[in-house]
């Protein structure tokens, strides 16, 4: 190959690949020495010489010299710089056809021939063209077989970390670590830092950088020093600390500031300063407020604390105050010792902690202090373990109130109980009393026959000694069956409106006198009265309250009852008339109202079929759970009183409505009258077994189907009838084993668990609707802007009734046509629900 100096090849591309193949060159070569080279200086940067003694930083120092001077050699061995034919071959490789190599060849044959030397020179033409298109070609820096561990990169790693925490200006501190000798000029012989406690936020202080001769330092606060040079050129004294130290010489020194006092360092570059070290004062806490009782029961207790650097926790410590109680009735024996309440206060998630304010809220509603007169005190602690502790605040504990007279009295046993185990004599009598007449005492069933159960154990307890487990197993039975008759369930409360709405039904039917009416229709007045109070709390508790809210709902309520209220009175009205005809019809379309009603309260204004058929066949379950529960209560009672079952018998069918009566019960006689009474008694359990065993499947059919799958509310109403269904299968076994006390334990299980699944189905079926605000065109307009179906505006205060006229305007009887027009039409629509187009059938018909 000939060196020809005109060759058409870019100058700038022939350069750049000459300098890549250069740096290509010396980073093969001198990669280690680099490598050794960041690590050194990223060493040095983050200071970690200063954390070592000088000598060691000496040997270190030689050993990398060594090390550097070995990889510079290494370096200068493998390290050739490329010429400019090496870089010329480099550029030829990356063209097709070799066209620099071309160029650089001379004709070997056919020189003398004119057509051979212009077929020479049209080639070398053509090369030429090429070589003048050359790029320059990107240098190989790939190293990885020689750096199988990737060392170059984790010394460059470690150079950035120093570069982004560390210091350029420390390396020259290797420079004043001489061995042995230390200047004043050079600077500083010592280190020293103030290091405050860590929760006080403050920062780290650099003594050498201190000016001012006296320093303000938080108590607890740790000082470091460090000193340089030969051994006793600079000492400590110090009378700070809880030990103190004087002319201290060690190279390293390292005390808490406790106290204010003086530190000195002694020495050619030695300081003072006059240090005031600030305590930590203990946190203050006080109650700010008088506790009360929410809605729920919970207690709520605002209080306020303070303190210099946060408030790290606090606790609230509740006693009973026993000389304020009033020792009556119940309390009059010596109490039970019982361990003092102690829970944790809340503090701020977020913001400041030196002074806040905040409330606690705990529910002490079936702890037995609740109502009586209880000291509280308060206390906080601050991140040096300080403890403060408020005056005692004096308070009666607030819980739950129960407004119903029978819950309140139940409640009260259940706190004389748990006063004193020796009190259960004494309660078991109270609750026999109230138990005794249950007719016009017992609103719900189930409450009476909780009652007698717990009643009945409490009594076998005491009688062979009741133990606390035992005392407390009744207290809560207690607790439950008081929650129950105070709040009851709103599918008790629509349920007893249906069997009043029945009763009179058929009243009316078959001819009762004026007195049976009256009567019925005033067992009518009081279900609806308790129904709407049921919708009403449920809305308050649903959320619907604000105090604004609240009384708008209020108002909204009372309109609809008094509205009901005259409906009931015309309905009463045409009965004493002899209008019967007309009475039922006005019963109807009250039953309808009420129905709609609670759809709209429970599932929405759409999509009520499934919901709906849900929620009614699980009610009938309830009901028929219901009359079977009544079925073996009667059937018990029978067992231990033979001959009284006749007069309780009436007042258990009057509450019940008749569905406990079964075919099993007719005709059977007590236990121990013959072996054919027996063996009817034996037959009528069976019986019992088996409709408990097909109400079991019933339940099953229809769990199959239930709507709000996955979501929160339908998983809680699925879980509570499957709990329903494990009952309904061990009252089953109890009925069949002829233990009829357990079944109707087991019964009363079902019941409470089958209301608990219908509360979570009414609320997912609301949260659906909720999610689903739009249900077509038609039904918006039926609620838009709070009108009624035919376009009028509500009443004051949410009434069913309206001021406006029916129809308006001049052209009445055109307006008149298309409201008829606008009622076929919708009663066309097949996909509105069934109430609706019932109610448009009744108006087609009417008008």
């Amino acid at each position: 190959m000939s060196n020809r100096p005109n060759l058409p090849i870019p100058r700038l591309s022939l350069w750049l690949t000459h300098a890549g193949m250069l740096a290509e060159r010396a980073w093969r070569a001198f990669w280690p020495f680099l490598s050794v080279l960041m690590l050194i200086l990223a060493a040095l940067m983050l200071g970690l010489q200063d954390m070592v003694g000088v000598e060691t930083v000496w040997i270190i120092g030689a050993v990398v010299l060594i090390v550097l001077a070995g990889t510079t050699v290494f370096g200068l061995r493998r390290f050739r710089i490329p010429n400019r034919a090496e870089a010329l071959i480099r550029l030829d490789e990356t063209l097709p056809g070799r066209p620099i190599q071309a160029l650089m060849d001379d004709q070997a044959i056919g020189a003398m021939d004119a057509d051979s030397v212009a077929l020479w020179r049209a080639h070398q033409a053509r090369m030429g063209e090429r070589a003048a298109l050359a790029e320059p070609v990107k240098p190989d820096l790939r190293i990885a077989s020689r750096d199988p561990y990737a060392l170059r990169y984790a010394a460059l790693l470690a150079l950035v970390i120093a570069t982004l925490f560390g210091s350029f200006w420390r390396i020259g501190s290797v420079a004043d670590m001489t061995p042995g000798t230390a200047s004043a000029g050079q600077g500083p012989t010592w280190e020293g830092w103030v290091e405050p406690p860590r929760y006080t936020g403050l920062p780290t202080l650099y003594l050498a950088d201190q000016k001012d001769p006296t320093l303000s330092v938080p108590q607890g606060s740790r000082i470091t020093l460090r000193f340089y040079g030969e051994v006793g050129a600079h000492s400590l004294t110090e009378t700070t600390s809880t030990a103190g130290a004087e002319l201290a010489t060690d190279p390293e020194q390292d005390f808490v500031a406790e106290r204010s006092g003086q530190m000195t360092i002694e020495g050619p570059a030695g300081r003072d300063w006059v240090l005031d070290v600030i305590s930590d004062e203990a946190p203050i806490i006080s109650v700010s407020g008088a506790a009360e009782a929410e809605a729920g029961g919970q207690m709520k207790l605002p209080f306020s604390s303070s303190d210099d650097y946060g408030v790290v926790s606090g606790a609230a410590v509740i006693e009973l105050d026993l000389a304020s109680v009033d020792r009556r009735f119940g309390l009059s024996t010596e109490p039970e010792p019982r361990e003092i309440i102690e829970v944790e206060l809340p503090m701020p998630i977020t913001g400041d902690r030196a002074d806040f304010t905040e409330d606690l809220i705990e529910d002490f509603s079936e702890h037995p202090w609740a109502h009586l007169p209880v000291t509280i005190t308060l206390m906080a602690q601050d991140a040096a373990d300080q403890r403060s502790y408020s005056e005692p605040f004096q308070t009666a504990l607030p819980a739950r109130r129960f407004f119903d007279p029978l819950a309140a009295a139940v409640i009260e046993q259940r706190r004389d109980l748990l006063w004193a185990r020796s009190n259960a004599t004494r309660v078991a009598q109270v609750l026999r009393a109230v138990s005794h007449k249950p007719e016009n005492l017992f609103r719900s069933d189930t409450a009476y026959l909780r009652l007698r159960v717990t009643l009945r154990r409490l009594e076998t307890f005491n009688a062979y000694g009741l133990k606390p487990k035992q005392q407390e197993e009744i207290a809560q039975a207690l607790w439950d069956l008081a929650v129950l008759i105070e709040d009851g369930t709103l599918a008790d409360a629509l349920e007893r409106m249906r069997r009043a709405q029945e009763r009179l039904t058929e009243a009316m039917q078959n001819g009762a006198s004026d007195e049976e009416i009256a009567e019925l229709m005033q067992e009518l007045r009081e279900a609806t009265q308790d129904y709407l109070q049921q919708l009403q709390r449920l809305a308050q508790e649903n959320g619907e309250g604000g105090e604004r809210q609240q009384g708008q709902n209020g108002e909204t309520m009372q309109m609809t009852q008094n509205d009901l209220q005259e409906m009931m009175d015309r309905i009463q009205e045409l009965m004493e008339q002899g209008r019967m005809a007309e009475a039922q019809q006005a019963l109807e379309e009250f039953q309808q109202m009420m129905e709609n009603m609670r759809v709209t309260q429970g599932q929405g204004q759409g999509g009520q079929s499934e919901g709906q058929q849900a929620m009614e066949g699980l009610a009938e379950t309830l009901r028929e759970q219901q009359g079977l529960s009544d079925q073996a209560f009667r059937d018990l009672q029978e067992q231990f009183n033979p001959g009284a079952q006749a007069g309780e018998s009436q007042g258990n069918e009057g509450r019940s409505g008749g569905q406990g009566r079964g075919q099993s019960h007719e005709g059977q006689g007590g236990q121990g009258q013959g072996t054919d009474q027996a063996g009817e008694g034996q037959q009528g359990q069976g019986t019992l077994a088996d409709r408990q065993q097909a109400l079991r499947d019933e339940l099953s059919r229809q769990q199959q189907g239930l709507p709000g799958s996955g979501t929160p509310e339908g998983d809680a109403a699925r879980e509570a009838l499957d709990r329903a269904g494990r009952a309904m299968d061990e009252a089953e076994d109890a009925l069949r084993g002829d233990d009829l006390a357990e079944a109707i334990d087991r019964q009363s299980e079902a019941m409470e668990a089958l209301r608990e699944g219908m509360r979570s189905l009414g609320e997912a079926l609301a949260q659906n609707q909720q999610n689903q605000p739009g249900q077509g065109t038609q039904d918006g307009d039926m609620q838009a802007n709070n009108r009624d179906p035919l376009g009028r505006n509500q009443g004051t205060g949410g009434s069913i009734s309206t001021e406006e006229n029916l129809l308006q305007g001049e052209d009445v009887y055109r307006r008149a046509r298309e409201l008829l027009d606008e009622i076929r039409r919708r009663t066309g629509e097949t996909d509105r629900p069934q109430i609706e187009l019932e109610y448009l059938k009744r108006l087609l018909e009417r008008f």
